[in-house]
């Protein structure tokens, strides 16, 4: 974990030395990001970026997060890794490993929207979204994605610009919201400048927790001396 040092910004965010620690004891709480949670070894290769599409269709949802990332795992255990493999799959086999995950109020409509969004996948970009980073605006992109909506675009580009560095740093509302809990910058230029770029998605997950975990952000603070 590296953290970079910085002088004081503006408002009323922490100094430079607080943004520091905040940055430190958050990154100690958040070992991993949601795809590692998920078993995901992000890549910028076909099936790590279709699964990290998936978590984000799940994640996206009005379910708990631990949920969600059950819901991904279930579903690659069961053999559901690749677009070819979830479209050849069965609505009910789709049901039934959402539903082994925990994934039960809204198993049938996803299941749904996982075929159909794996059929487009296929259709569109051979089954490899490394050609979805090639298009003008890949947000815009992922919105065709049937369960892919403004919320699930921002899961899917947090957790791919790790491994597509040109998107770094992406922070979307919920993280900049978990930032402001913690009494860090509002800004996506200058929370990136906070971390170097290997620590940015694990970063970014973590301010996310702190948004939807008030306790969590507490904590940090208080690990920081910023309470």
């Amino acid at each position: 974990m590296t953290v970079r040092t910085g002088g004081r910004t503006g408002g009323s965010t922490a100094g430079g030395g607080t943004e520091q620690a905040l940055v430190r004891a958050l990154l100690d709480r958040q070992k991993r990001t949601y795809a590692a949670e998920a078993g995901i070894r992000l890549r910028d290769t076909p099936a790590p970026l279709y699964q990290a599409l998936v978590l984000a269709v799940l994640l996206s949802a009005r379910i708990r997060g631990e949920i969600a990332v059950a819901a991904a795992r279930a579903l690659f255990d069961a053999g559901l890794r690749d677009p070819r493999a979830m479209a050849k799959a069965s609505w009910q086999e789709r049901v039934d490993a959402l539903g082994a995950g925990g994934y039960r109020r809204y198993d049938e409509r996803t299941s749904t929207q996982l075929g159909k969004g794996a059929e487009l996948v296929l259709e569109r970009y051979g089954g490899d979204l490394r050609r979805l980073r090639e298009e003008a605006d890949p947000k815009k992109a992922l919105l065709d994605i049937p369960g892919i909506g403004p919320t699930g675009a921002d899961i899917f580009l947090r957790e791919v610009q790790g491994v597509w560095p040109e998107l770094a740093p992406y922070l979307d509302r919920k993280a900049l919201d978990g930032a402001r809990r913690l009494g860090l910058p509002a800004s996506p230029a200058k929370l990136g400048g906070l971390v170097t770029g290997g620590d940015m998605p694990r970063f970014v997950d973590g301010l996310v927790h702190a948004a939807l975990d008030k306790p969590l952000a507490d904590e940090v603070r208080t690990a920081a001396g910023a309470i």
